[in-house]
């Protein structure tokens, strides 16, 4: 289970990178969020994975690490996707505004220059 998130976590790291360094400004967005996505992920496997485990107390269960799982890295990487989303819908308003007032989506504002023939 721990490979496999790792495996994820780098997937989702290295085509967020790829991403961010794109001309687009859709793309950049999206490279952004992907990173954001590893990122949650890494934090909730800071938690402990464990499989079939409270996240909270029960009555009547020693409190101890071994019989619960951490709630902290739960509630962190809840706040970080609303907030990720929050961040998401802010730089795509930003986006179609910039691209009405350029005519174009490329980060820098200008298209690439084609050679002449």
């Amino acid at each position: 289970m721990e490979v496999v998130l790792a495996i994820a976590i780098g997937i989702l790291t290295g085509s967020g990178v790829y991403l961010l360094l794109r001309p687009r400004t859709f793309q950049v967005i999206m490279g952004l969020t992907l990173i954001s996505y590893a990122v949650n992920l890494f934090i909730f496997s800071m938690g402990r994975l464990k499989v079939d485990s409270e996240p909270v107390l029960e009555p009547g269960l020693v409190a101890t690490l071994a019989n619960t799982a951490d709630p902290m890295p739960q509630a962190l990487v809840l706040t970080a996707i609303v907030i990720g989303f929050a961040m998401t819908a802010l730089f795509l308003v930003v986006l179609l505004a910039s691209r009405g007032l350029t005519g174009t989506d490329h980060v820098d504002g200008r298209e690439r220059e084609e050679p002449n023939e």
